[in-house]
């Protein structure tokens, strides 16, 4: 506690304790904003694990040109350690909003408005070819007084939009096709359905304050009876007809039928009330009309399916990188972390008393997003201190003007 990092930030706490290190909340004592400073380890590792380090800071770093991802402001390079400043926001994450102070549970206008701005921060994560593979509460930090959120921790992100590292993410919120124990020889399924199953049960918890299973498998009873009747989830939860459907839409067992973004986003927005006991009125939105929701195929079934579509993917990383397979831990509370406490679940130790200088360069210009659909949002506000090594530099400049062309997929 104390260090002062580039001559102006300094490490006033902890936020939380990974498995690989330590957040720190910190301050810059020129103008007094607010960060959090992850500081990942270079000592120790071996070559993979610090392949994954770059990787994160890499589809991070592209993905922070969206206002409702955390923006990702300064790399900071010693001999010994990488700090990586982010920006800080105080609220917490989108789960203890949820559990500990019951922000969203019914009141569907505070509901909607976020689940609406996690929609856009995926879709355009997906539309740069960036799938985060661990959407969960834990990783979804809040500010405004819980009217915005912010997308984080992109340890598990990657660019194969055809994946072969099943088990990958929190058991919670994995689709039924990521979570084959025992997948057949160059077996592999869809990154983008399975980032989409993950924000259903996102919807779940901000409507209803819990999981609607703990494992989507046929071997949870829950889940078991929701594959046999699909109104099973208004059995046990207080949901509307509406918000079945919806749910209905993104549960769906086959990826290649499960609903779309834009879909979801046009249903979510036409969805007059979640819950049954949603008090809060409505912002004005056009009536809901249901439509004919046709039931699944049987799990078995579905389990016996192969998915083999090929899809182009975007070219690899600079430094061809493996896939992250390890699954996170699951907390006795129910929460499903692959970082204890902390959203920040790669975070490295880093030696606070390091006095190794630290190397900078000038910021390269970041791209411009594309135009999405999105309300107003609050957006941090940079510093002029804000520089980048040159790798960033590199590596965003290589997936810019790479051309792309399908790579061969890394099997775990």
């Amino acid at each position: 506690m104390g260090q002062i990092l580039a001559g102006r930030l300094q490490l006033t706490g902890i936020l939380g304790v990974g498995a690989y290190g330590v957040v720190y909340t910190a301050v810059d004592r020129q103008t007094n904003i607010p960060y959090a400073v992850k500081a990942l380890n270079k000592i120790g590792l071996e070559p993979r694990q610090r392949k994954f380090q770059q990787r994160e800071i890499q589809l991070h770093y592209q993905a922070s040109v969206h206002p409702n991802v955390v923006s990702l402001v300064k790399i900071m390079e010693a001999s010994d350690c990488t700090f990586v400043v982010i920006e800080y926001c105080p609220e917490g994450d989108l789960f203890s909003n949820i559990t500990e102070q019951g922000k969203y549970i019914g009141n569907d206008f505070m509901a909607k408005r976020v689940f609406l701005q996690l929609l856009d921060a995926v879709e355009y994560c997906h539309s740069i070819g960036i799938f985060h593979r661990d959407l969960k509460p834990e990783n979804i930090l809040v500010t405004d007084q819980g009217m915005t959120v912010k997308l984080a921790d992109f340890g598990l992100a990657t660019t194969d939009r055809i994946t072969s590292d099943y088990g990958c993410g929190s058991t919670f919120y994995m689709s039924p096709e990521c979570q084959q124990s025992a997948p057949k020889p160059f077996s592999s399924y869809a990154s983008a359905p399975n980032d989409i199953w993950s924000l259903g049960v996102i919807l779940v918890n901000l409507t209803c304050g819990r999981n609607p299973w703990k494992r989507a498998c046929f071997e949870d009873s829950t889940f078991r009876a929701y594959v046999r009747d699909r109104k099973f989830l208004k059995t046990i939860l207080p949901l509307t007809t509406e918000l079945n459907h919806i749910l209905n839409r993104i549960f769906e067992l086959d990826p290649a039928k499960r609903i779309t973004i834009p879909e979801l986003r046009e249903l979510i927005m036409r969805c007059e009330q979640f819950t049954t006991y949603s008090t809060t009125a409505q912002p004005d939105t056009p009536p809901y009309s249901p439509l004919d929701c046709p039931v699944d195929a049987g799990y078995d079934q579905f389990c016996q399916q192969e998915i083999t579509q090929s899809i182009p993917q975007l070219p690899a990383p600079l430094v061809p990188l493996p896939g992250h397979c390890s699954p996170p831990h699951v907390s006795p509370s129910g929460s499903s972390s692959s970082s204890g406490s902390s959203v920040y679940s790669d975070a490295s130790s880093c030696s606070p008393g390091s006095s190794t200088p630290y190397t900078f360069v000038n910021n390269p210009i970041k791209p411009v997003a594309p135009a999405v659909h999105q309300p107003s949002y609050v957006t941090s506000q940079p510093g002029s201190w804000f520089q980048f090594p040159p790798v960033v530099n590199r590596m965003t400049s290589y997936f810019q003007t790479f051309p792309h062309v399908p790579v061969p997929q890394v099997v775990c």
